[in-house]
C-alpha cells in the first residue's frame, strides 16, 4: 500500500504562508512542548561541502565529502527530549524539542509534509547558527525511503533542483536528497537537504534547512553526524 501525499499545506492562508517562509529557518514552531535536551559541550563544527548526487533526470552532481560535527548527546530514546523510532547523535550545543501541536492549531498544516509529520525540532542557535534539524515521522507503509523523500519535496511548492542518492544512515539503507527552496520574501533560493529511512513504526525523515545557503552549509556536519550515527530505537 502506498501512502497518499498530503495536500493540506496548499491550503495554508497566504499571510501564514509568508510568515512561515521567514520563520521556518530561523524560529521554532509555536505551540511545541518545552522538553529539555541533553547537556552538551561546546565545539565548533568542521567545514562542510555538498556531497555528490543525481538529479531527477539522472545527471550526476559534483561535490566532496561532508565533515562530521562533534557529538554532544544522543536523541530518540525514551528518556530523551524526543522519543523516536530511531536514535542518533546530536551535534554539540544543539537543543532538541518535541513537536506537539493540537490538530486545530493554526500551525498544524505546517507540521505535515508529504506523508510525514514533524516530531522533533533541533535548534542550532545555541551553537551559533540559524536553522534547525527537524525529524519527521510517518505511518507504516510500503513506500521506500526515496519515495518518501520525493513526496516530501513535492509537497513544497517552492522546491526545485532535487538530487537523490542511495546512502547508508548508520547501518540502515537510506535515501538522501539535496534541493533548493525559493523564498519570495528573501528574493533568492537556498539549499536544503534531507535523508529518509524505513522503520517498523513508519518512515523517518531528517531534514536540514537554514536561514540561507551559507548557514545551511555551516550546519551540514550536524546533519552528517545524525546520519552516520543513526540506529533503530
Amino acid at each position: 500500500m502506498t501512502m497518499t501525499r498530503g495536500t493540506r499545506r496548499g491550503r495554508v492562508p497566504t499571510g501564514l504562508a509568508a510568515l512561515a517562509a521567514v520563520t521556518a529557518a530561523a524560529m521554532p514552531l509555536a505551540g511545541c512542548s518545552s522538553s529539555a535536551g541533553p547537556a552538551v559541550s561546546s565545539s565548533a563544527p568542521a567545514k562542510a561541502a555538498e556531497k555528490p548526487g543525481t538529479d531527477e533526470d539522472g545527471t550526476k552532481t559534483a561535490g566532496t565529502e561532508t565533515a562530521v560535527a562533534a557529538k554532544g548527546g544522543r536523541l530518540g530514546g525514551a528518556s530523551s527530549a524526543c522519543e523516536l523510532p530511531v536514535t542518533f547523535d546530536l551535534a554539540a550545543q544543539w537543543k532538541p524539542k518535541a513537536i506537539e501541536l493540537e490538530p486545530d492549531s493554526v500551525l498544524a498544516d505546517l507540521a505535515e509534509q508529504g506523508t510525514v509529520r514533524m516530531a522533533c525540532e533541533i535548534d542550532a542557535k545555541p551553537a551559533g547558527n540559524i536553522g534547525f534539524l527537524r525529524v519527521w515521522q510517518g505511518k507504516p507503509s510500503e513506500d521506500d525511503p526515496q519515495a518518501v523523500l520525493k513526496a516530501f519535496v513535492a509537497d513544497d511548492p517552492n522546491a526545485g533542483k532535487a538530487a537523490y542518492t542511495q546512502v547508508k544512515a548508520g547501518a540502515l539503507a537510506a535515501a538522501e536528497v539535496g534541493y533548493t527552496v525559493h523564498s519570495e520574501l528573501m528574493g533568492e533560493s537556498k539549499s536544503e537537504r534531507a535523508f529518509a529511512v524505513s522503520t517498523p513504526d513508519g518512515p523517518v525523515v531528517v531534514h536540514l534547512g537554514g536561514m540561507d545557503t551559507e548557514e545551511h552549509t555551516a550546519m551540514l556536519p550536524a546533519f552528517e553526524l545524525a546520519k552516520r550515527s543513526l540506529k533503530l530505537a
